[in-house]
């Protein structure tokens, strides 16, 4: 899969050292993916979710952070629309409700 722009994980673990580790390696193994669709992306991530409008959210470092990423699984592209704590996530999504 492609990521279209490493930035946002790059300025996320700028502030958050902690999650550093983790979304490096969700990087290279997102990269190194290949799904034609969310059955294969949920073999590789299990407790990922689809939530809607071809996002996908990620559990990262054993849940203490999400990425959510749209997925469009035609052109093998992967776009990072935000990346938080669970507790951030939670106030976001109330805000969407």
């Amino acid at each position: 899969m492609r990521i279209v722009s490493k930035k946002k994980i790059v300025d996320y673990y700028s502030k958050h050292a902690s999650s550093k580790t983790a979304l490096e390696e969700w990087y290279v193994k997102v990269s190194k993916a290949d799904w034609s669709n969310f059955n294969e992306l949920k073999k590789d991530y299990l407790s990922a979710d689809y939530v809607g409008e071809s996002r996908v959210v990620f559990n990262i470092r054993g849940n203490d952070y999400r990425l959510i990423a749209i997925v469009i699984y035609i052109s093998r592209k992967v776009y990072i629309r935000w990346i938080g704590t669970h507790s951030e996530y939670d106030k976001i999504d109330a805000k969407n409700s």
